[in-house]
């Protein structure tokens, strides 16, 4: 009997303990809904927020919504789940938020909200949601004002300043334009107008650039041949202009007997020492004194002084102008259509953007 009394006892402690870990298993997911405002006016909007816990490995399921919760309840908005980890990532809790709405004032019972878990079906608490309607004072109907008739936005400057401006500055571009286009289109050659200032006399281009020749003092740097044969030089050329024989492809002794036939003996001896001396110096490699290039020196400008030709006083030359054809090249037409082709698509552009602005403006 003793048996019997103690096997019950165990039987009976197992059943306990099966229905007790069902109970906690059947505890193990909560469902919970509440709405943060069980008061609104028409149009006005309330969230409706819908928790559930369950374990880290089951999978649950929130109610989707098309339109609306019940007749007269639309939902506005459902906001991404969020998820956070508890029990050391064991358990699970997703919280799911509806954004509702209605335009019609009642009393609405919003029924339970069904989550599924490993599909089973978990509800929460039902909600209610009072709407209320705008309070109106029928008593004052003159307190109302029927539609307002449309009105027209007021002319500012500022709005157009953009369209002015663009506009003014495709003038200039657009008659910039048509110049290069006339310009493209002519083949014209171009003429060039050159102001050339009058040759110096003779005498007067020689003593300058004896002049030169004295203030470098070239024959004090041991540049004998250089003094000599720049000074010989000046002194050819200037027979060449004023005689009018080519003394520059001569001999200074060829040089020597032409002058004889036109000019005084004595004035052309000095110059034959100078030409002897600039001989030596230039293929015998004389090393002449101090004082002899001074004297040659004064000897060059001595046979110019005795041999110049005086212009008048009153007879100064004038610049002479000189016109020059040129053809337009082949580069100059490439930048004029380069020109051509950028002004006018800014010129576009600028039409385009006005348009657009005017068109925005107005209507």
């Amino acid at each position: 009997m003793s048996r019997y009394i103690l096997g019950s006892r165990k039987l009976f402690l197992v059943v306990i303990c099966l229905c007790c870990a069902w109970a906690v298993r059947a505890q193990s997911v909560t469902v919970a809904a509440s709405i943060d405002s069980m008061q609104i006016l028409i149009g006005e909007q309330a969230k409706i927020k819908l928790e559930a816990s369950f374990d880290a490995n089951q999978k649950a399921v929130f109610p989707l919504f098309n339109d609306t919760i019940i007749k007269g309840v639309e939902v506005v908005e459902v906001a991404k789940p969020d998820t956070q980890y508890l029990n050391d990532k064991q358990r699970l809790l997703v919280t799911q938020e509806y954004t509702i709405t209605s335009f019609d004032s009642a009393l609405y019972y919003l029924p339970p909200l069904e989550v599924m878990v490993d599909n089973k079906s978990y509800k929460s608490k039902p909600l209610a949601l009072k709407v209320y309607s705008m309070p109106v004072d029928t008593l004052h109907p003159e307190q109302f004002f029927g539609q307002k008739t449309i009105m027209e936005a007021p002319f500012a400057w500022e709005d157009w300043a953009a369209v002015i401006w663009l506009s003014i500055l495709a003038i200039p571009l657009l008659v910039l334009v048509i110049f290069l286009i006339i310009r493209f289109n002519d083949n014209k050659p171009i003429i060039k107008k050159i102001k050339v200032e009058p040759k110096l006399p003779p005498h007067q281009q020689a003593l300058k650039e004896i002049e030169r020749i004295k203030s470098e003092k070239v024959w004090q740097k041991g540049r004998a041949k250089e003094y000599y044969t720049e000074l010989t030089d000046t002194i050819r050329t200037y027979i060449k202009d004023r005689f009018g024989f080519n003394a520059l492809e001569m001999t200074s002794s060829e040089i020597i007997d032409k002058l004889l036939e036109i000019k005084d003996k004595e004035a052309i001896d000095d110059l034959k020492t100078l030409f002897q001396t600039a001989d030596l110096v230039k293929f015998a490699k004389h090393d002449p004194l101090m004082n002899e290039n001074d004297m040659n020196l004064v000897t060059a400008i001595d046979f110019i002084d005795q041999t110049k030709v005086e212009e008048p006083v009153n007879q100064k030359p004038e610049p002479t102008e000189i016109t020059i054809e040129e053809k337009r090249s082949k580069r100059a037409k490439i930048l004029l259509g380069i020109g051509i082709v950028v002004l006018s698509a800014a010129i576009v552009a600028i039409l385009i953007y006005v348009g657009m602005e005017i068109y925005d403006l107005c209507f």
